[in-house]
């Protein structure tokens, strides 16, 4: 007996479903923070990396530890500290010595080889422990000596950083920043959901989450995303705003010539639209519409531009002109059909001559 194949319609609402009780089981251990929360699953079905930002105490740590248990894939965790070494985080050469007395080096592979890297803290690391991680990054792979060796699939990096204690920190270079799709801030609760972390956290009860994904589920629903549509018009608005953040290009607006000393690159753009694909599919939807770009476009764009000194001595961030852009962009105007000729009214006959 033949069964019916499955639309992309159906394909798309399990797969907002499977994206549902993720969401459910992670909230088991966390409370609030939906925003965080569908942005990393929005980093992780279109294969990007996270930067979390945040004061300590705020849960960041273990979001990220409670998403590896409700995926079944591999996770390892690197606390960087000021004396961690690159070959700590990708692996080394080790020369071992068989029983006939003939040496070979053998690779013991880092913590890098993982589903889900944990860097904790990563801006206590020097600049060269931290760039161990761009090749991983964008290629997802690690060179060691002559040997490439590729990392697993899936792979991605979620990074956090205390934003506040900046004594003895080493700041991300911005190429390794525009490696990270989110710059994601985690903010404090609101009153009633800090009186639930307090009333739960405390009751010493231990939490039970289920496995909602394997890594062969996370890779078709990776590939789901990505069958997303994207229109055109689409395409024109994302070049708009993203090139709207440059101050010498003629589209800029004013302020952001007054404001800004750098925009944000093509990259920006790349992610603005996956990033809008993986909210569609979260809702069960076809195609990728100008409000899934706005409300992803913050997290994309706030680590790739650069306010002048003026900005800050007016109080503005990054966020803020982002929300301004944001606002004084218009929407790309779709064409109006046009009646082709052979369907159009015929032409009334001209008027019987006067007598």
């Amino acid at each position: 007996m033949s069964t019916k194949p499955r639309s992309i319609g159906d394909i798309l609402q399990e797969f907002a479903q499977h994206r549902q009780l993720m969401q459910q089981e992670l909230q088991k251990v966390i409370v609030g923070q939906n925003d965080v929360i569908e942005q990393l699953f929005a980093a992780i079905f279109t294969r990007g990396h996270c930067l979390l930002e945040g004061v300590p105490g705020l849960a960041k740590t273990l979001m990220v530890s409670t998403l590896s248990q409700i995926l079944d894939v591999a996770f390892k965790r690197v606390q960087f500290t000021p004396d961690l070494m690159p070959s700590d985080i990708t692996g080394t050469n080790v020369l071992e010595e068989e029983s006939t007395g003939r040496r070979n080096f053998r690779f013991v592979e880092g913590p890098v080889f993982t589903n889900i890297l944990l860097a904790d803290e990563i801006n206590r690391t020097p600049p060269k422990t931290q760039a161990a991680l761009l090749q991983a990054m964008q290629e997802r792979e690690v060179s060691v000596g002559r040997t490439t060796y590729p990392l697993p699939d899936p792979f991605f990096t979620i990074a956090t950083q205390n934003p506040i204690e900046q004594e003895g920190t080493y700041p991300l270079p911005e190429a390794q920043l525009d490696r990270f799709m989110f710059n994601i801030k985690v903010d404090y609760p609101s009153a009633e959901e800090e009186e639930r972390i307090l009333a739960v956290t405390t009751r010493q009860e231990k939490v039970e989450t289920r496995k909602v994904m394997s890594a062969k589920v996370i890779v078709n629903a990776q590939r789901l995303v990505n069958s997303v549509a994207v229109s055109e018009y689409i395409i024109k608005y994302v070049a708009r705003v993203v090139r709207a953040t440059r101050p010498k290009d003629p589209t800029a607006p004013e302020f952001v010539r007054e404001l800004v000393d750098w925009g944000a690159g093509p990259r920006a753009g790349q992610f603005l639209i996956n990033g809008g694909k993986a909210l569609a599919a979260m809702d069960g939807r076809f195609s990728v519409s100008v409000d899934d770009v706005r409300k992803i476009a913050i997290p994309v764009l706030r680590h790739r531009i650069s306010t002048n000194f003026q900005a800050q001595a007016e109080g503005l961030g990054t966020d803020d002109l982002i929300r301004r852009l944001l606002k004084e962009i218009p929407e790309p105007e779709i064409p109006k059909f046009v009646t082709p000729a052979t369907h159009r009214a015929p032409t009334p006959p001209p008027p019987p001559p006067s007598a």
